[in-house]
């Protein structure tokens, strides 16, 4: 098996973000916090907690088509348990959008009461969007407010610059870049945010972080891999990762000269495949036990 790969990326817009993040905290009643539901854990920003402090929060689960539904109820029930009100949906599909507004709305249940008693009825709601690079947040943004009012790209740290969007109901939303956290003290989390396309794949050794996927893959989800890519579970068991890379792009036609397999394309395609959701649904991280 190929040891865990260091990944390490940190952009100086990064850092300004923060900065804004934090100063713009003031102007928004709730947080809503976006996450990747493959990698729950993986996709939190952990400076997040520092920043957002006491302040109403949401955690959204994306993606969540192409995650294990069973093991995002757990992931649910596991933030619900630490206080944190969360939800999942799938940003590409709509399936739960629709129940943000509501949720929001229930978060604030009793600032909204209080709003209202002070005569401030209709007050809008100001929410901040908040998340690391390609967890959906500009997809999120345009479902919620039925434009492409936020620039769309499947590349890290393409939004630029925060943007109010007004959405129905009387709720303000303020999107913020993605951002990620200055160094990825647990190499495991880093890896899985380079799974998932949060790290950009120009600096990275594409063809290793097939194999790491495929070998992160293996232990749970051997049979998803058999039959996306035709080939025989034992195998798959038995195959050193970079055999294995070399197989599935023979069985799918990738050759160069002299009949050798393609394993950067097999590993682009690996990799896109996974993103996408087209091998199946597939979560990384477990609930900590």
């Amino acid at each position: 098996m190929s040891e865990t790969m260091s990944v390490q990326w940190f952009p100086g817009h990064m850092a300004k973000t923060r900065r804004i993040m934090a100063s713009n905290l003031k102007l928004v009643d709730i947080v809503v916090e976006l996450c990747d539901a493959r990698i729950p854990q993986s996709s939190r920003n952990p400076e997040i907690d520092k920043i957002v402090g006491k302040k109403p929060r949401l955690m959204l689960l994306n993606k969540a088509d192409c995650a294990d539904a069973a093991a995002t109820e757990q992931w649910l029930t596991y933030y619900r348990k630490k206080g944190i009100p969360a939800m999942a949906c799938d940003c590409r599909s709509g399936r739960g959008v629709k129940n943000l507004l509501p949720a929001v709305r229930e978060v604030l249940a009793e600032k909204i009461a209080a709003w209202n008693e002070k005569g401030m009825v209709g007050r809008p709601i100001r929410m901040m969007i908040v998340g690391i690079p390609n967890v959906g947040k500009s997809s999120l943004i345009n479902r919620l407010s039925g434009t492409r009012s936020a620039k769309v790209e499947d590349r890290p740290g393409v939004t630029r610059g925060k943007q109010w969007v007004s959405l129905e109901d009387g709720v303000e939303l303020l999107d913020m870049p993605g951002v990620l956290w200055p160094k990825f003290e647990d190499k495991v989390a880093g890896e899985r945010l380079a799974f998932i396309g949060s790290v950009k794949d120009q600096i990275l050794d594409i063809e290793y972080l097939a194999m790491r996927l495929l070998d992160t893959l293996r232990p749970t989800y051997t049979a998803a891999l058999a039959e996306r890519y035709k080939l025989d579970v034992e195998a798959i068991a038995e195959m050193e990762s970079y055999e294995l890379l070399e197989r599935i792009a023979r069985k799918r036609g990738m050759l160069i000269s002299g009949g050798k397999a393609n394993t950067e394309r097999a590993a682009i395609m690996l990799l896109d495949e996974f993103r996408s959701g087209a091998m199946g649904r597939i979560t990384l991280e477990r609930i900590p036990q």
